[in-house]
Order: C-alpha cells, then structure tokens, then sequence
C-alpha cells in the first residue's frame, strides 16, 4: 500500500485506538481520502438536506450535540469550503450562545429515507441572515445502522418550555431504551494538532435497547464494527467530554445529555454481543425540550419485502451469491446499476434484528430476483451466518433498492474500477450498460488469484458479446496454475497510470468501490494525473 504523503488528519487519541483495535494501516492512506473541503457531490448533497445534526461546546465547556432545521434550501453552499445556513437557533438550544463566537463545529448530515451521511468539522460564525460554516475535515461515511425513515413537517404544535436536570426521569429512561438511534459529539481542542482539533458529530443506531439505561446517571452504548477511524473513540481517549440527543421522531422533540465517558474495550457479558467495545458515559446535564422541531418521521416499516432465498452459489472461495424472489412470487421492484439493497435478519444469539445493507451484484432483471454476493468475514456476524446457516427456502425481510452510487450520464466512457468484493456494484452497473450506451465501457477488476476471483465469467460473457466492452483482470499473488492473458491480464495491483491510458477522453468517468485505502489512493492519483474530482466517484464497503 502506498503511504499517504498528507500529514495525518488524525490526532494521538485517534492512532491510540486504531492500534489498539488492530487497524494500524490507516494513518497511512487516511490523509487521501479526508479532504479539507466538500466535493461537488458533497455540497449537492447537504443542499436538500431538511435539518443538520451539531457538536460544540458552550461557555462552560459542556459538549452538546443538536439538531438545526429549516425551510426547503435553508442549507446553501456558495464555494467548496464554505456552508451557510439560514435559519434561527432557538432560545433554549444548549449550543444557541456558542454559536455567535466563531468557534469549532462537528456537522453530520444524513438523510434517514435513504440512509447516505456525511460528517465534516469546521468553525461557525454569525452573519444577519443566519451562519456561515468554514469546512475543517469532511469525509463520506457508509449507510450501516442506520433505520429508514421518511420525513415531513408539522407546523401546528408550539414548542414546550425545555426542562432540565442533572438525571433522567423515569420517563426519560423509559424513552431512551425504546430508542433505536443516538446522535453523539465528542471532540479534543488541541493547537499542537490543528488538524485534526475539533468537534465530531456521529450516528449510532441499534435495536431498541441498544442504549442501555444503568442508572438515572449512567448509560452504555455499544461501539460496532465502522470505518476504523474512531473518531468519537479516539476524542473521548484524548477528551472524556461527550453529548447526546436522542430524537422523539413522532413529536419532534429533543432530548439532550452532556456528560463524561469511558472506553470498556473488553466488555464481559455487554447486553449486546455484537458490540466491539462498550461507551460509558456518566451524566452531567439533562435538557429536554419537547416539540422542539417542526419535522417528523415515520419508519418504512411498511415498505419492508418479505423475500426467500431462491439459489445460492459460491462464487470463489470466499464469495457467495443469494438470489431473492418475493414470497408469494410477485415482481420485484426495478432498481439501478450499482444500488444497494437494506436487509433485516434474525440471527441466533443476536439483540434484535441484525440489519446490513449489500450492493446489488446483477444488472435488473423483469423483477425475477435480486442478487446480493457477499464475502464470508471471519468477524462479520451476518455474513457468516449467510455463508453457514442461511439456506435456500428461508426468508429475510428487505427495504427496497436504494442508493445514489448509479451512473448519471451514459453520454461518456466509463472505467469501472473495483477491488475484492467491491466488484458488486460495479458488475450491476455493467451488466445496466448494455442496453444503455455505446460509448466505450471498461470493468477493471484487481483481486489476490482465481482462488478469490468471483463472477469472472459473466464478466467476459459481456465484454465478449460487445465491442466497445473491455475487461482488465489484475492478480495481486497469482497461483502457480494462473495462466496470464487467459486468467488474468496484469500482475500487480491496479494503478492509475494503467487506468489514465485506457481511454485519453477528458470526460471519461472513473467508478471506484472498494476499501478506504484502495479508493484513497487511486483518487488522489488520478486528480494528480488531470483527471477533474467531479469525474470520480466511489462507494465504500
């Protein structure tokens, strides 16, 4: 893996718990992959967001995490470094005084319906109509645990007079262990690390229970499997300050917590065993401030499938593909290359349903299944029980395709570049583009050797069938039976120059799914190499 050249975005409480999680690589391509500013995408995105989730502090150094809504575009961006809000804070907003000084920000936005987030830091100032936020650090985050919901507005009810405390009520414990979803800030301000100095806004999400309720003073909240950046971790190892809010989606209203935590990285017997580590936070303040917002949510409970498992085959020696159909064998909604599709699945031993979303790994079909290929994770609790106990006949429920990782314009050529199992969505999207381009279309593919190398065939099936279809395999560690130019094209790992020379049009658009590292690098060498920022996009997994 090439070592970044940008100075790490991470600060000593982050690296601390990268090691001590055994993620030690990525200080190393991390730098390549936060950026200073929002790309296009990013900024398009937050525009036709309804609301913003906020970190910061106030005067007494408390940290408080809160939600500020406003009315249809209230969220403007007029440079790439740069978010203004036009809206009000409220008067009994823990963060209303904090934000007229210029001070440190965490921002997440996230659209609940369809699960996509970003997160960036950043410092907020006053302006006449409302505020002007200067990006820090941002970065894309992937849709796991997160609960679809849709949102709408209701104007009727006035907000209530906030009630404070210093422990939760009887009601309010009640509340939280029926909640599935938290927002969490945390943050370290530190002049020797200025770049990684500031405040993080974050989702966490859960079955209802997954935030345990100890005392009137105490809660625990379980740390999953992410992104291994532990940016709430490694600001709560550098700076025990942290906050809460959780949302009261059918009412609108807010309930605050700002305290002290702790990280119990060896947790015995947790109230959920899927958690990797356990957060516990000591409560210091208590705000609740009920109909604090005009939105509303309701959950697409209602929009679930009920799908059974039709066929299963293994792809390689760690890849396995399931093929859905609808119980009573109705049509499948259609969806696009490169969509993912939202799961639900009762595992043995497990709290709750365990839900995780898989990119779709075939083109759409007249509705006769979807295909979903996953790669059996040594520590992956769903994947391993797909792969050991999930058996054709049994059914799963499923939201239904989502995900903005689809190709827009057919007008140009595309390289689709994917690396191990980040071939799913890219081989949606090829198989999509036969019927709809014939402009010149590469799928290029790195993976270790043909013990890994999953679904090849249909990808010459295609690529043979249609002349301005082209394939490129890269084996990293070929097997001694490998035959090159038959099994595979390239030795090596897949670079940008080789990808660069495959197509001189300056309009080509380059797809990109696989690990952090993988994309960080292949996109910042292409952006070095000419190729504009607006012409690469990427899903993570």
């Amino acid at each position: 893996m090439k070592i970044s050249q940008t100075p790490s975005p991470f600060h000593k409480g982050e690296i601390l718990a990268q090691k001590r999680a055994g993620a030690n690589d990525i200080a190393q391509w991390a730098g390549d992959f936060i950026r200073d500013y929002l790309p296009e995408q990013h900024r398009d995105f937050y525009t036709h967001l309804p609301f913003l989730i906020v970190c910061g502090s106030d005067n007494q150094r408390n940290v408080w995490i809160t939600l500020i809504e406003g009315d249809e575009d209230f969220i403007q961006s007029p440079n790439k470094h740069l978010i203004t809000l036009s809206a009000k804070i409220n008067d009994d907003d823990p963060l209303k005084l904090s934000f007229s000084d210029g001070s440190h920000i965490g921002v997440l936005g996230i659209e609940l319906q369809n699960r996509r987030r970003n997160r960036f830091s950043g410092f907020i100032k006053a302006l006449n109509t409302g505020y002007e936020i200067k990006i820090g650090q941002t970065f894309g985050n992937c849709p796991q645990y997160i609960h679809p919901r849709n949102w709408t507005r209701e104007f009727t009810e006035k907000p209530l007079p906030a009630i404070s405390s210093h422990e939760l009520s009887n009601e309010q414990q009640r509340f939280i262990t029926h909640a599935d979803t938290v927002f969490i800030g945390s943050g370290q301000l530190n002049e020797s690390e200025p770049l990684s100095s500031g405040f993080d806004a974050s989702h966490r999400g859960g079955e209802p229970g997954f935030v345990k309720v100890m005392t009137k003073t105490r809660l625990y909240l379980p740390d999953y499997s992410g992104n291994n950046f532990f940016n709430t971790i490694g600001n709560i190892i550098s700076d025990g300050r942290i906050a809460l809010v959780f949302i009261d989606f059918e009412t609108g209203g807010l309930l605050h917590i700002s305290g002290h935590a702790k990280i119990d990285w060896e947790p015995v017997n947790p109230h959920d065993s899927a958690a990797k580590r356990m957060i516990i936070i000591d409560i210091v303040n208590v705000i609740e401030r009920p109909n604090a917002l005009s939105l509303r949510w309701q959950k697409q409970d209602d929009q679930l499938l009920n799908l059974k498992l039709i066929k299963r085959e293994e792809e390689s020696a760690n890849i396995t593909s399931f093929y859905f159909s609808t119980v009573d064998n109705t049509p499948l909604a259609p969806y696009a290359g490169g969509q993912h599709l939202p799961i639900e699945i009762q595992i043995p031993g497990q709290m709750g349903l365990s839900k995780r979303s898989y990119s779709l790994s075939s083109g759409y079909d007249d509705g006769q299944y979807y295909r979903i290929s996953v790669k059996r994770e040594e520590m992956g609790v769903v994947s391993r029980f797909l792969h050991d106990q999930f058996n054709t006949g049994e059914t799963l429920k499923a939201g239904r395709p989502t995900g903005s990782f689809v190709i827009d314009n057919v007008d140009t050529p595309i390289v689709l570049i994917s690396a191990g199992v980040g071939f799913t969505p890219l081989l949606s999207m090829l198989q999509s583009l036969v019927e709809q381009t014939e402009k010149p279309v590469w799928y290029v593919h790195g993976t270790q050797n043909s013990h890994t190398h999953a679904l090849h065939h249909e990808v010459k099936n295609i690529t043979e069938q249609y002349n301005h279809f082209n394939h490129v395999t890269f084996y990293s560690k070929p097997l001694g039976n490998d035959k090159l130019g038959k099994d595979y094209n390239e030795t090596g790992r897949i670079n940008a120059h080789y990808l660069i020379n495959l197509c001189k049009a300056s309009n080509t658009q380059y797809f990109l799914c696989g690990t952090y590292g993988f994309m960080a690098e292949i996109r910042q060498n292409l952006e070095s190499l000419g190729v504009l920022e607006t012409h690469i996009h990427y899903e993570s997994f």
